[in-house]
């Protein structure tokens, strides 16, 4: 039984992002105020906010956690055409550490990209402290931190160019393939062809390559999400436009776990596909083990979505930001937008899973 709560934000204007951290007992926020907040969740079982701080001048479109093995870390990207990395600092006192509000500080700014910073991603664990960044212009860039003691010092590792602005990012987070990343582009011209593209890197030229570009997505993408591997032969690839897609990603033979320095080959198919939103679906998250996906739209709805024995995709659940009835009822967060209810059920869901 999923039950959700109401949480007051207090934030000053429209919330674009929410991100747990790996254990789900932490989680951040973002908003168009310029600030995050970092809500810990207590004893009581309450979300309480630790952390409120002014990150950006310009709107904070999207903020991410670390995996803890380097520590609490954040990264946030805006409007104002930069993505920060933040880093709590724990204070001492005598007898431990200082319980209340934390205090986490800027280890460094980055200032590349000449648009708009859409999206930023840490890397899956196994990649070392790596960070995408994805920008209006059409660049995505990959930077990383030679010194996880020093995260004041990030490297630009890569340049990967994109004919269209870009959107979002996904890292594939399998272990047994060469690194992938997925882009998406909101560019609303359907004649300007395939919205998302799949890029691997060649470990022997060191360099990111387009092994693929999804012709079938021609709507503006607004959210990628590679699903947890644990496993499986092939990836699962969810992608929130005017509709939710799942994509099967199959890999030909040993093609893409870096042997020989070959690229992948993919057999790319359709598994799932839902216009239950009947709006434009702006996230897509799935949960530790892959095997659920929720999505959040305009209708002020997240929806979860899983597959029976027979790899057929239903609707299992249905969160109203609202409090109307449906599969399940709860209260928004403080403010009306369908996007920011859409998000703050989300809270509830994805913390859940993590339980």
């Amino acid at each position: 039984m999923f039950v959700a709560r109401e949480i007051p934000a207090e934030h000053k204007d429209l919330i674009h992002d929410v991100s747990y951290d790996y254990h789900g007992r932490r989680m951040a926020t973002c908003s168009s105020d310029q600030s995050v907040k970092v809500w810990d969740l207590g004893e009581d079982g309450q979300w309480h906010c630790t952390a409120s701080w002014k990150t950006h001048s310009g709107s904070v479109w999207k903020v991410t956690w670390a995996h803890p093995e380097f520590g609490q870390v954040l990264a946030s990207c805006s409007f104002d055409r930069t993505a920060a990395v933040w880093e709590e600092q724990v204070v001492g006192t005598g007898d431990g550490i200082s319980h209340g509000q934390s205090h986490w500080v800027k280890r460094t700014s980055l200032v590349d990209s000449r648009t708009s910073v859409t999206d930023v991603k840490f890397a899956p664990k196994h990649l070392g402290l790596q960070l995408a960044t994805c920008s209006k212009d059409g660049t995505v860039r990959i930077y990383e931190a030679p010194d996880i003691m020093n995260l004041s010092q990030w490297q630009l590792q890569n340049e990967i160019q994109h004919k269209l602005s870009c959107s979002c990012v996904s890292w594939n987070l399998s272990r047994m393939h060469a690194p992938m990343l997925a882009v998406g582009s909101n560019d609303s011209n359907p004649s300007a062809g395939g919205k998302v593209q799949i890029h691997e890197y060649d470990e022997a030229n060191r360099k990111w390559h387009r092994v693929e570009t999804l012709m079938a997505i021609t709507d503006a993408v607004n959210d990628v999400a590679f699903a947890p591997n644990l496993g499986r032969s092939y990836h699962l690839l969810a992608i929130a436009s005017k509709d939710v897609r799942i994509m099967m990603l199959k890999p030909y033979g040993d093609q893409g776990s870096g042997a020989g320095g070959k690229l992948s080959k993919l057999d790319i198919s359709l598994a799932a596909q839902f216009s239950d939103h009947e709006s434009q679906v702006w996230r897509v998250e799935w949960n530790v083990t892959g095997t659920i996906l929720a999505s959040s739209g305009d209708d002020g709805c997240v929806r979860l979505w899983k597959a029976n024995y027979l790899d057929n995709w239903k609707c299992i659940a249905v969160l109203r930001g609202d409090g109307t009835p449906g599969s399940m009822n709860g209260p928004s967060m403080s403010g009306k937008d369908p996007k920011t209810a859409a998000l703050s059920a989300g809270f509830t869901t994805q913390r859940m899973w993590y339980s």
